[in-house]
């Protein structure tokens, strides 16, 4: 059997493959949590939670799940796993604090909105955290979660969401980022591809939670943003080309890393300020905020 790929890998030999030979040929790469990635995990949780007890048994109940207790549950506990992973805190306690209490604020602010995103008349839940395990040529085998899918039986449809995370949503150049949104792509493809449902009758999207709001502002603002990216044939044959390209590179006909590519650094302004190596020289000496 070769090598195993995840949506992460290909995204960052998408945007710098040196990066991502340091990580997984030379295997440099290190567990490291933040407060971000804490936050982002338990309020998944959360979440899949509270939606798993409104879809598969009743509204009612759902609402009267004590989210709060949850939401500090899941991060103490993420805290705690990140620490035993990387033997280091993530975060300190005020830190813990501000993310505890902006989820709260995000929290009861969807409780009382919900049906604006989520209503049971006419939808299933498929499940969540779907795992996809899809065999790609190369004996390559591509691997990866749904966090959520629902199905509407009025129009015989499915709907992939993935929940991101963020301080205060996704501006334009995020919604363009094609290594951001590609990932929903690639999970309709597989997923259809898996499971055997008409790809035509697959809908994606991005369910983004914004822990802050802008002050003094004149106008409404939502605590929820939703993103769905193109997916029609153009976009999906373009997605399937870049990682075609991307196993070409990187593994060999048997499905192993290529050691003897020589892989190009692509060093920008973004790309190195969330480089793990971007203060290791000995490693790397294209960083950009080093020029």
């Amino acid at each position: 059997m070769g090598k195993v790929i995840s949506y992460s890998q290909f995204s960052q030999w998408a945007a710098c493959p040196y990066r991502w030979k340091l990580n997984y040929i030379d295997e440099r790469r290190e567990f490291a949590g933040n407060i971000h990635t804490l936050f982002g995990t338990s309020m998944h949780e959360v979440l899949q939670k509270y939606l798993t007890v409104m879809y598969t048994e009743t509204a009612k109940k759902a609402d009267s799940l004590n989210l709060e207790s949850m939401l500090e549950d899941r991060m103490k506990v993420n805290f705690l796993k990140i620490k035993e992973e990387s033997g280091e805190e993530c975060c300190n306690r005020q830190d813990m604090a501000e993310f505890y209490s902006d989820g709260i604020s995000f929290l009861k602010w969807f409780v009382s909105r919900r049906g604006q995103y989520f209503q049971k008349r006419g939808y299933e839940l498929l499940g969540t955290e779907i795992a996809i395990n899809y065999d790609l040529p190369g004996n390559i085998r591509f691997r990866g979660f749904i966090d959520l899918i629902l199905f509407d039986s009025t129009e015989s449809r499915l709907k992939i969401y993935d929940i991101k995370t963020s301080t205060m949503g996704w501006n334009k150049y995020i919604k363009k980022d094609r290594n951001k949104t590609d990932q929903l792509l690639l999970y309709k493809q597989f997923y259809s591809k898996q499971f055997d449902f008409p790809i035509n009758r697959i809908d994606v999207e991005f369910f983004i939670v914004k822990r802050k709001l802008y002050e003094n502002v004149s106008f409404p603002q939502k605590r929820v943003q939703q993103f769905s990216p193109a997916s029609g044939t153009p976009s999906l044959n373009k997605v399937s080309l870049r990682l075609s390209e991307f196993i070409k590179e990187c593994f060999t006909d048997d499905g192993q890393y290529n050691m003897e590519h020589i892989y190009r650094k692509e060093a920008s302004k973004k790309n190195c300020r969330f480089c793990e190596f971007r203060e290791m020289p000995e490693l790397c000496d294209a960083n950009y905020n080093r020029r």
